[in-house]
């Protein structure tokens, strides 16, 4: 077995029923090319969850993986960024986030 780390992130999505089911239904057919992109910066498991309009995401990702590497590596990618643009007119940041980020990544308070 692989030697991952697991990373959880938190997001919302604007409270309305149709922007999320919207979401939701891009999330079904995730574009080729992002699916590419998630995969060729290490990341080996992504798995997104929804309560309400609260998005929870968990990350698996092995030891090429670099948040910086990622960056970069997103923006260049000019489908990475037209996807992300997209996206963001479903979310909204988090009331602790700061200006220009998204996905807030979460403190682990518990294992069992």
């Amino acid at each position: 077995m692989k030697d991952l780390k697991r990373h959880c992130f938190a997001l919302d999505l604007i409270d309305d029923e149709e922007l999320i089911a919207e979401y939701k239904k891009y999330h079904e057919q995730i574009w080729p090319e992002i699916t590419a992109s998630i995969k060729n910066s290490g990341i080996e498991s992504l798995e997104i969850y929804c309560v309400a309009n609260r998005l929870f995401m968990i990350m698996e990702v092995n030891a090429s993986f670099s948040f910086e590497k990622k960056s970069k590596m997103d923006a260049n990618n000019p489908k990475v960024q037209e996807w992300e643009a997209l996206m963001w007119t479903y979310q909204q940041a988090l009331p602790t986030a700061k200006a220009g980020e998204k996905w807030l990544l979460m403190e682990k308070i518990y294992q069992l």
